[in-house]
């Protein structure tokens, strides 16, 4: 299916008040300016929006929806970094190191993305020291949180990494009405995760199930003992 332009663009204020977005730093005229240059589109589930070792000429900040970020590994394997939502901005760490993407971009639920121009980051860094600041600890932070993720998965088993990511992605995304985990990922997803087969994750779900610790519908992961989940992802 083609992506089309949002029929109605979402006003860059509005993502400033309702989420937390490192553009809560500028001012009423660099948000008018920001409005004006933005392109928004609607992209489907399924759609890369870039690709590992492509140029971007821009970055990328996502209004709805959620987008995958993953590396391309051995035969072709993903190795998903982290999934991307409303309110945060992608691509913009390759566009600044004038560097190619270090990983591929996909909407993994349909998403609306607003693209704002190399160009226009430019000049809003330049012209705005506290929103250069605000993005440097954008970086900061999300490299700590990859160096952090690295480190527990030399460090845990795949027992304890499973359970950790079910606790990262509630903390994330959240749960709904009924305790489901509100993204759905597929097995082989959550083995791209934490880094092993997707035997293996179909076989540690089945075990996490048999002992009342979560439910499974599908693809939908609903979490009934946070607390078991708790002790197993901080092996104690």
């Amino acid at each position: 299916m083609k992506n089309k332009s949002c029929s109605t663009t979402p006003s860059c204020e509005d993502c400033v008040i309702n989420t937390i977005s490192v553009f809560n730093k500028l001012t009423i005229d660099e948000l008018n300016i920001l409005n004006f240059e933005k392109i928004c589109q609607i992209y489907k589930k399924g759609t890369i929006i870039y690709n590992e070792g492509s140029r971007i000429s821009g970055c990328y900040c996502i209004h709805g929806g959620i987008i995958k970020l993953y590396k391309t590994g051995f035969e072709g394997r993903e190795h998903i970094i982290r999934f991307a939502k409303k309110g945060e901005i992608i691509g913009y760490r390759s566009l600044l190191s004038n560097d190619f993407a270090c990983h591929t971009a996909k909407v993994l639920e349909d998403a609306q993305v607003c693209f704002v121009p190399g160009e226009t980051l430019f000049k809003l860094l330049e012209n705005n020291p506290k929103f250069s600041l605000e993005m440097l600890k954008l970086a900061c932070i999300e490299l700590g949180e990859a160096n952090a993720f690295i480190t527990d998965i030399a460090q845990k088993s795949v027992r304890e990494r499973l359970a950790e990511v079910l606790l990262i992605l509630k903390d994330s995304f959240g749960l709904d009405e009924e305790k489901n985990l509100q993204i759905v990922l597929t097995r082989e997803e959550l083995g791209n995760i934490i880094g092993t087969a997707t035997e293996s994750v179909i076989r540690l779900l089945s075990e996490f199930k048999e002992n009342n610790w979560i439910e499974i519908n599908g693809r939908k992961i609903k979490m009934l003992d946070i607390k078991a989940i708790q002790k197993i992802a901080s092996k104690k």
